[in-house]
């Protein structure tokens, strides 16, 4: 099971920054779409 999951990181972690980053994007986008009414 260990081995497993070591062997699916050491897959994916060329891509783990822009995931990373593509996660924070939606999160500001939901964060702005939800005080953007607010503002205005």
């Amino acid at each position: 099971m260990f081995d497993d999951l070591k062997a699916a990181f050491s897959r994916s972690a060329p891509t783990l920054i822009e995931d990373a980053a593509g996660a924070t994007a939606l999160v500001v986008m939901l964060m702005v779409g939800l005080f953007l009414p607010a503002v205005l």
